[in-house]
């Protein structure tokens, strides 16, 4: 299988239901020579809602009877036979494929209103029929209420069997409600979503194609920038589109695409502010991001790195930089500073000698202090310990990074080439620059730019997230502080169930209670309202 591969590709979307779905349908559009499973007819089940004076709930397996509304697809089929299950509880549904002559026990138990033996008032129906539509659309905050309320007291009552199904049942309502952007049924069949991203020089146009409501493919097209986004992504989709069937509708934001593809009179290009489709535009936006980078991280992988370090070293005039160290450093309006260190042995990641660095809040927001006090550190300590230095030390900056860290080295008493990696500006990264301001430019389609941008984004990746992380642990220290009750075992729970602020803030007290002790997480609550 491995030698029949010609190249990758991904399509990025938002959650592991998504992935799901996604997956069934190209499986079963392509029919790909190598799967053996999700190939037959089937799909994920829907559940149906059908129309008419007499509602009731069916689990199916297409979507094609006009009688019915449908609330899917489900990829985990547990999860639509708890929620059927569930609906037929709470709401008094007929049960029955074929009206009996007869009520059955399910009228006995007020589960049903038993149309095989009496007339049901219009209004009635109707009311039931949109409280399940209600449902599905989201509005399940009553009957979540409730559910949570029998699962405290079952708790309460040390009932934990009892407690545990009902929080499955939870589970699988937020599973159901929960919005997807892969299949969605009502809209526009056919539609492609257009967006775009930009990186150093280099645009990304992302087409995703969904042809009966379906997700079926993505296209990424990476180009040099070249006019405004509107003329440029407009000669792309004329191009695309002479090779490609036409939608009826295009989905973007880009402004002024109109004029461009006025030619195109049988597409009707929709920018929607609002709704469903919005969250569709974000994920081709996504995925346009993603195409950007995977160019930029794969580009030349074919290249010789011992070549390219060899060409750096010659152009640097050193010699040939075996093992590289970056740095970069970040902080948020002068606080929680942080320096970050990664290093490349051979042109590849030796992530085991990455090291990260707290430094000093008075350099906070100073980066030429900043960049002195991280390099001072690491060889300083590495001239203690009599290690090995590396071949080239490159800064995520100019002239005033480079002659911070030459200023440190001296101090540590250590010598090491030093050059920085300067921008325009526009804050793309267009060279190197040596301690006297001579430049070194790149050009920006050859291997050894993008051989360093894997570097450039290396360290600054890593940088902000130990910034990140940082940044995380003090806010919610600061919110921990003075309540009775929460020791550090408990503050890193919570830290586990809600790794953001915003995670946390949106817990309920009673999700609080199932971390915390009801006292406690009443505390905590009370807090974190007036954040």
């Amino acid at each position: 299988m491995v030698s029949h591969v010609h190249h990758f590709e991904t399509i990025i979307v938002k959650t592991e239901k998504e992935a799901f779905i996604l997956e069934l349908n190209l499986i079963q559009t392509h029919y790909p020579r190598y799967n053996i499973m999700l190939m037959d007819d089937s799909h994920y089940p829907y559940i149906g809602l059908r129309k008419g004076d007499d509602p009731y709930l069916r689990i199916l397996r297409n979507s094609n009877d006009k009688r019915y509304f449908y609330f899917g697809p489900f990829p985990n089929a547990g999860s639509a036979k708890e929620i059927f299950d569930l609906l037929n509880k709470i709401y008094p549904l007929r049960k029955c494929n074929s009206l009996p002559k007869r009520a059955c026990l399910y009228y006995s138990l007020g589960q049903c209103l038993a149309p095989c033996i009496n007339k049901i008032p219009e209004e009635e129906s109707l009311s039931l029929y949109n409280k399940i539509k209600a449902f599905f659309n989201g509005d399940v905050s009553e009957v979540k209420s409730s559910l949570k309320q029998k699962m405290l007291d079952a708790s309460d009552k040390l009932d934990f069997e009892t407690a545990g199904e009902i929080k499955k049942t939870l589970d699988s309502i937020s599973h159901v409600i929960d919005k997807q952007s892969v299949e969605i049924r009502g809209e526009e069949s056919d539609y492609d979503v257009v967006s775009y991203a930009d990186r150093e020089g280099y645009r990304c146009l992302a087409i995703l194609t969904y042809r009966r409501g379906i997700l079926l493919g993505k296209k990424c097209h990476v180009v040099p920038v070249f006019g405004s986004p509107s003329e440029q992504i407009g000669e792309l989709l004329l191009q695309y589109y002479s090779n490609h069937e036409c939608p009826k509708v295009l989905y973007t934001r880009i402004e002024g695409l109109e004029d461009e593809l006025e030619a195109l009179d049988e597409i009707r290009i929709i920018t929607p502010k609002e709704g469903r489709m919005v969250d569709i535009i974000s994920l081709s936006e996504l995925n346009a991001r993603s195409g950007i980078d995977a160019h930029f991280a794969s580009a030349r992988l074919e290249d010789d790195n011992l070549a390219l370090l060899e060409e750096l070293g010659s152009l640097l005039k050193i010699k040939t930089p075996y093992r590289i160290e970056l740095f970069d450093n970040s902080h948020l309006q002068g606080s929680s500073p942080v320096g970050a260190m990664v290093c490349f042995i051979n042109g590849e990641k030796a992530k085991g000698m990455y090291r990260k660095f707290h430094l000093d809040e008075k350099n906070a927001g100073d980066d030429y202090h900043s960049m002195k006090e991280v390099v001072y550190r690491r060889y300083k300590r590495l001239k203690e310990e009599n290690k090995d230095y590396p071949d080239l030390l490159l800064t995520d900056g100019g002239l005033t990074q480079v002659r911070a860290s030459l200023e440190a080295l001296e101090e540590a008493g250590v010598d090491i080439p030093v050059f920085g990696l300067y921008k325009n500006d526009k804050h793309q990264t267009e060279g190197l620059v040596d301690k006297d301001g001579e430049i070194y430019p790149l050009d920006s389609k050859s291997p050894l730019f993008f051989f360093l941008m894997r570097m450039q984004d290396e360290v600054h990746r890593f940088a902000i997230s130990f910034h990140k992380s940082i940044r995380g642990k003090s806010m919610t220290s600061e919110i921990f502080d003075d309540i009775a009750g929460l020791g550090e075992k408990r503050k890193e729970e919570l830290r586990r169930h809600y790794p953001t602020i915003e995670s946390l803030k949106m817990a309920s007290i009673d999700e609080l209670a199932q971390v915390l002790p009801r006292a406690v997480a009443s505390s905590l609550f009370e807090k974190l309202k007036d954040l």
